[in-house]
């Protein structure tokens, strides 16, 4: 790799960082929080969705919130709606893969869980459908998106854009802000 694009990626990377510890990163942060230590102190559920490398930080993220974070302490409801690959194929095969989400909600969804959604994109249908069924439902919603899905800001109930114009640097945010999230809640339940 020449040393223009290495110096071009540490700027990005700068310039994303700068932007998560903004005082507007920092509130959206302790928001989602928030919501999710309400949803789990009234006995409900955190569901996780998305897709490639957004499934695997809903895998992570609820593991996290689920197993442990940092400390041992009780679980926390977390399920990752990503990781069931006989209900993924075939719903995906025997109805529409952009119901993956939605039908899983429908079944075990209830009002005032919270729905996690990844997406960097803000496009995919499946994960368009889970938030429209999550809000039908009475759930919470946080979406953890791209800042250029800005769209969608007005049919969830907390929306974190994450700053990057390449796929892997809004992942990498994206796991950050996870991470954060997970350790104000782990800090409330241990």
């Amino acid at each position: 790799m020449k040393k223009n694009n290495i110096l071009n990626n540490l700027k990005i990377i700068e310039k994303n960082t700068k932007a998560l510890q903004s005082k507007k990163f920092l509130y959206l942060i302790i928001k989602a929080s928030e919501i999710i230590i309400k949803s789990l102190r009234n006995k409900n559920k955190i569901l996780f969705c998305g897709n490639g490398g957004s499934a695997a930080e809903a895998a992570h993220l609820s593991t996290e919130l689920l197993g442990k974070y940092l400390k041992i302490r009780k679980t926390l409801a977390a399920i990752d709606l990503t990781s069931n690959s006989s209900l993924l194929t075939a719903i995906s095969n025997d109805i529409s893969f952009d119901q993956i989400f939605s039908r899983q909600i429908s079944a075990i969804g209830f009002k005032n869980d919270v729905l996690f959604a990844i997406t960097t994109s803000g496009k995919s249908k499946n994960v368009l459908n889970a938030i429209n069924i999550a809000k039908k439902k009475g759930l919470k919603i946080i979406l953890l998106a791209s800042d250029k899905a800005q769209r969608l800001s007005k049919s969830v109930d907390l929306f974190i854009p994450s700053p990057g114009a390449r796929v892997d640097r809004i992942q990498e945010t994206h796991i950050m802000i996870g991470h954060l999230i997970c350790e104000l809640v782990e800090k409330k339940f241990t």
